[in-house]
C-alpha cells in the first residue's frame, strides 16, 4: 500500500513537472532564450524516463531522475540569481541565456501583466537596424520577478520529486529483497521422499 501511494504521488509530481516545464519551454522559445530551451528539453526527457521508471518499477530510472533533479534545482537557483543580479551577474548580458546569438530578453519583459509597449521613433543611432526600440510601462510586475517565480516553482516541484523518488526507490528495493528471500526459501526448502510409480513385474512359477 505504501509503495502504491508513493508511486502515485511521484507520478503526479512528474505530471505537474511536465505541464509546468512545457509552459516554460513555450515562453523561452518566444523569447529566444537558447540556454533555457536546451535545459528544459533535457528536463522533459528525464522526467518522462522517471515517470516510466515509476510506473514500471524500474529503480534505476527513478534514481537517474532523482540525480538529475539536483542539477535542475542548481540551474534554477542560478536563473534566480541571474535575474536578481546577485554578485557580478547581469540580466542584460546576451551571452548567458541567448549564447550571444540575439539581443532578446525574457518574453515577459514586453508581455507581462499590464505592460504597455510603445515604439520609439526615430530609434537611436546606435540601435541595430533589424531591432525595434521600445518603451515599456505600466507593468503590474517586473519581468524578472515573474522569471524568479517560475524558477521557484520548478525548485519546489523538483524538491518534492527528489524526496518521493528516494522514497519509491527504497520501497521498490525492499520489495525486490523480500521477493528474492521468498524465492530462495522455496528453491532450497526441504523436499520429502517421493513415491515412485514404476512397478517391476516379475514372472511367477507355480509348481504342480
Amino acid at each position: 500500500m505504501g509503495c502504491c501511494s508513493g508511486r502515485c504521488t511521484l507520478a503526479f509530481i512528474c505530471g505537474m513537472q511536465l505541464v509546468s516545464v512545457l509552459e516554460r519551454q513555450v515562453i523561452d522559445f518566444l523569447g529566444y532564450q537558447w540556454a533555457p530551451i536546451l535545459t528544459n528539453f533535457l528536463h522533459i526527457i528525464v522526467v518522462i524516463l522517471g515517470l516510466f521508471g515509476t510506473i514500471q518499477f524500474r529503480p534505476r530510472y527513478v534514481t537517474g531522475y532523482a540525480a538529475w533533479l539536483v542539477v535542475w534545482m542548481t540551474w534554477n537557483v542560478f536563473i534566480i540569481c541571474f535575474y536578481l543580479e546577485v554578485g557580478d551577474l547581469s540580466r542584460d548580458s546576451d551571452l548567458v541565456l541567448t549564447f550571444n546569438l540575439s539581443m532578446h530578453r525574457s518574453w515577459w519583459m514586453e508581455n507581462g501583466p499590464g505592460c504597455r509597449v510603445t515604439p520609439i521613433t526615430p530609434p537611436p543611432s546606435w540601435a541595430p537596424e533589424d531591432h525595434r526600440y521600445i518603451s515599456i510601462s505600466g507593468c503590474l510586475m517586473d519581468f524578472q520577478f515573474i522569471e524568479v517565480a517560475h524558477s521557484s516553482l520548478q525548485i519546489l516541484l523538483a524538491l518534492m520529486g527528489f524526496i518521493y523518488a528516494c522514497y519509491v526507490v527504497k520501497l521498490i528495493s525492499e520489495e525486490e529483497d523480500s521477493f528474492d528471500f521468498i524465492g530462495g526459501f522455496d528453491s532450497y526448502g526441504y523436499q520429502g521422499p517421493q513415491k515412485t510409480s514404476h512397478l517391476q513385474l516379475q514372472p511367477m512359477y507355480m509348481s504342480k
